[in-house]
Parts: structure tokens; C-alpha cells; sequence
């Protein structure tokens, strides 16, 4: 499944080169009145250049033919370097429609190149990969929202294939399969998250949410449970079956009153049961929520009495 729609398939060949003072009409000029061309001023003796060229190389790769990229050793293009008044080296210039639009001195961190590939792809009219994978997460979104939980899951998987780190496509991927109630796929594919993003709100969240998955599958009846809370008040076990019942149910802020009522008898009952489980519903919903909003302001405001 292609998610992109970005400027093709191009392979790295074509979208990064090395020009001269002979040939950079013609591979910046000419060629930036089709796609933004960045160009990358260095020279050999020159150690910030060497961590700041392959950093740029892999960004401009992974735009998939956004934009390109030219080097040129100032060196061997002295007048051209005066010309564009290039004092220091790195410099890095961006060209579109034969203009120079944005630039940058010096070796930058990652997340810097990236957002000026960025903002260069959007100056030019294009859409850059991240936000094309930024709309189809979305797509997938509203696809499981409107219980097309098969689809989602395709269409997160997709996204890992064009982002195998995409910390929201792989909660996404497991909540499809929370969705499609099996439980084990969800769980191998968060436990086979990357480890650099295995502590992302995403993963947790849908961690959360496998959590109360399998309670769910454990469940009571909330009738009996109902009225074995309305006949004695006092029993903590019968109020905290009922809470995850009602939860399993799909009646959450019913559950989180509960949990909040068991907190405020006795905060230590089950080594802090209620206070987990609630914890656990908030990571699983929206931090936005006005459930997550209320109830955490309630807790505190207990916590902290």
C-alpha cells in the first residue's frame, strides 16, 4: 500500500550529486523551477562538513523525492562561493524556482535539518512524507473509530512500512487488533515496538487499553455486582468487580466514580488497587478527555486533602 503521494520513487542518485561552478546552473537554477534543491557548501578539510553532509544526505532521502540536493566543494568553486557571499563553512542554502529561500550555517542537530526540509517542501507547495503519514494515521483513526478495525490495521501496517518508529501507528496497529479482539497479536506487536519508542504515550495507551481488554473478557454481571454494592456499600471487592464490569461495558465515567468512591474509604485497599486502575483508564483514553480532566482533578484533589 503506497501511503505517500510525495515527488515519486527516485532513487538516491538521482536526488543528491555533486556540481561545479560549470554545471550549477543547470543543477540548481534549472533544476530548482521543478523541486526546492539544497545545496550543500563543503570542503574536505572541513570536520563539521562531515557530520553535517550525511546527516542532510539521509533527510533528503527520506523526503523521497521532495526535494533534491547538490554539494559543491568550495575548494574547487572558489568564485561561485564568492559570488554567494560564503563565509563560513557549512552552508547550507535552499533553492526554489532558481531563488535562494531559507539557509543555515554550521552543523545543526537532526531535528533541525528536518524541519528545514520541511519548511522548504512546504514553501514550494508539496507535502512533505511526515505529513502525508501524519493524514493517513488520521485515515486510520476514523477508520477504527467507525469500526473498520480490518482496514485500520492494514493501513497502520502500511504506515510502519513506510516508518518502521512510528510510535503512533504501532498503538494504532495493536488497538486494531484489541478491536478485532485478538488480544495476543495486539500484545506481540507492542512488545515488538522498538525500544526507542517503547515508552511513547501511544504505546502505553494502547497498552492500557490491552490491560483492560482481557479484565473486560473477565467481567461480572453488573446487576449482580450492582446490587451487591447497593446492599452493602462497604464492599470494596464488589465495588471494584463493578467498576471494571462497567468499564467493559463501555459506561467509563460510571466506572471511574466508582474507583473514585472505592479511593476516597480506603486508599490502601488492595495495595492501591483503585488508584491503578484508574490510572490505567486515564492512559488509555485521550490526555484531552474530560473524563481523564475530571477524574484527575478528583483524584488529586483526595490525594492531596
Amino acid at each position: 500500500m503506497d501511503i505517500l503521494n510525495s515527488g515519486g520513487d527516485a532513487a538516491p542518485a538521482d536526488l543528491i550529486k555533486d556540481s561545479s561552478e560549470a554545471t550549477f546552473m543547470q543543477d540548481v537554477v534549472e533544476a530548482s523551477q521543478q523541486v526546492p534543491v539544497i545545496v550543500d557548501f563543503w570542503a574536505p578539510w572541513c570536520g563539521p562538513c562531515k557530520t553535517l553532509g550525511p546527516a542532510l544526505e539521509e533527510a533528503v532521502t527520506a523526503a523521497k523525492g521532495a526535494v533534491k540536493m547538490v554539494k559543491i566543494n568550495v575548494d574547487e568553486a572558489q568564485m561561485l562561493a564568492g559570488q554567494l557571499r560564503i563565509q563560513s563553512i557549512p552552508t547550507v542554502y535552499a533553492f526554489w524556482q532558481g531563488q535562494p529561500i531559507d539557509g543555515f550555517q554550521g552543523a545543526v542537530p537532526g531535528s533541525e535539518i528536518s524541519a528545514f526540509i520541511d519548511r522548504i517542501i512546504e514553501a514550494s507547495g508539496g507535502q512533505s512524507p511526515g505529513a502525508s503519514l501524519d493524514e493517513a494515521i488520521a485515515a486510520a483513526e476514523e477508520m477504527l473509530a467507525e469500526g473498520a478495525a480490518l482496514d485500520a490495521a492494514q493501513t497502520f501496517a502500511a504506515i510502519l512500512g513506510e516508518d518502521a518508529a512510528n510510535a503512533a501507528a504501532y498503538g494504532g496497529l495493536a488497538r486494531a487488533h484489541i478491536a478485532m479482539d485478538d488480544l495476543d497479536q495486539a500484545e506481540a506487536i507492542l512488545n515488538g515496538a522498538p525500544t526507542d519508542i517503547s515508552a511513547a504515550p501511544e504505546i502505553e495507551a494502547a497498552f492500557a487499553q490491552l490491560e483492560l481488554a482481557r479484565q473486560a473478557a473477565d467481567a461480572g454481571p453488573v446487576a449482580e455486582l450492582t446490587a451487591a454494592v447497593e446492599a452493602d456499600p462497604t464492599n470494596l471487592q464488589a465495588r471494584f468487580d463493578l467498576a471494571q464490569a462497567l468499564h467493559a461495558g463501555g459506561q467509563v465515567q460510571e466506572a471511574v466514580d466508582h474507583l473514585l468512591d472505592l479511593f476516597r474509604r480506603d486508599r490502601e485497599w488492595n495495595d492501591g488497587a483503585a488508584k491503578a486502575q484508574l490510572f490505567t483508564i486515564f492512559d488509555a483514553l485521550k490526555p484531552n478527555d474530560p473524563i481523564v480532566l475530571n477524574g484527575r482533578r478528583k483524584l488529586s484533589s483526595m490525594i492531596f486533602a
